[in-house]
């Protein structure tokens, strides 16, 4: 459960700003511990940098929200602005700090001025979304509307400046078809609404958990399909139905994407510090003329090109590290 909105803003938005100030109060002194430390000390030293700059990004972007509410801005789009400026920044430091290395295959896909977008991604390893939302922002001139968590609102940042834009907060069983379909409805040329089909984050034990409750429900057509892919967990159309229905002039660009699939956990983020391999992206874009028109024809249409996503990260993904 996620405590109401004044519960999150008087606790997690002031604790926030006190960890931030112990990060940068304690930051000299951890620096020197850190630098003397073993084999690992190069490491803790990146990530230790990646923390400072994380904190005191938010920070400052959580400030930046209170002036615009000082000035009665609650809805203004310059909190787009803010958020760029917040996603940029963790980019940046991750490819200096982290050894983050992004290459974008069809990259134009997703922009272009004068139609409206619907991105469905796979969601596996940490800060994919991030990484979508800063390309659509900085290097696409977009403004994501995007379908997320609702636990995502215990960080400060997401839950102030995403709840005074057009976003949903979704909960598992929520059924929020109906919240997605509203959010689609009025989608303008410069907007893209920012889905991920498959509910949550890859794990190979939610894919087979997806793959029996398709069987239980007796989609045994679809369990087949999904048992086929290896890399993705079956879509779940509803949300994605809801939105071409009410955005039926938008285009949809689908994204691919291999290199984080290995970090699923703290300790896998740790091993993997420096990054050594590249993360790659492969979008592809589909004309709203050419999306088909019925549901049924609609959910074999979005299992195909889940399986084109399947088959273009077997072929691109790096070996599992050892």
């Amino acid at each position: 459960m996620v405590p109401p909105r004044f519960v999150r803003r008087l606790v997690f938005t002031p604790l926030l700003f006190l960890l931030t100030l112990l990060v940068v109060a304690l930051f000299p002194v951890t620096y020197v511990v850190t630098s003397l430390a073993g084999r690992e000390r190069k490491r803790a030293l990146r990530l230790l940098w990646f923390t400072l700059v994380w904190g005191t990004r938010e920070s400052a972007a959580v400030l930046e929200c209170g002036w615009l509410w000082l000035r009665g801005r609650t809805h203004d789009e310059q909190h787009y602005d803010v958020i760029r400026r917040y996603v940029a920044a963790l980019y940046a430091t991750a490819q200096r700090r982290l050894g983050l290395r992004v290459e974008v295959d069809g990259s134009g896909d997703g922009s272009g001025p004068g139609r409206p977008l619907i991105i469905l991604s796979r969601h596996a390893g940490p800060g994919d979304a991030l990484l979508l939302v800063h390309h659509l922002l900085t290097d696409y001139g977009r403004r994501p509307r995007v379908v997320m968590k609702a636990q995502l609102q215990l960080d400060p940042c997401v839950d102030i400046a995403a709840n005074r834009m057009p976003n949903v907060f979704v909960t598992p069983g929520g059924g929020a078809t109906g919240d997605i379909g509203r959010l689609a409805r009025d989608l303008g040329p410069r907007d893209a609404l920012l889905i991920f089909p498959e509910g949550g984050n890859f794990s190979p034990e939610r894919r087979r958990r997806a793959i029996r409750r398709l069987a239980r429900l007796r989609r045994r057509h679809e369990a087949a399909r999904a048992a086929a892919m290896r890399n993705l967990m079956p879509p779940r159309p509803g949300g994605v139905l809801a939105a071409l229905d009410s955005a039926p002039s938008a285009d949809v660009v689908f994204v691919a994407h291999c290199g984080l699939d290995h970090m699923a956990t703290p300790g896998d983020i740790w091993r993997r510090v420096p990054l050594t391999g590249v993360v790659r992206a492969r979008w592809w874009r589909i004309a709203a003329a050419d999306v088909p028109g019925d549901r049924d024809a609609r959910v074999r249409w979005l299992y195909g090109q889940w399986e084109r996503a399947d088959a273009w990260i077997s072929a691109n993904r790096a070996p599992a590290p050892k």
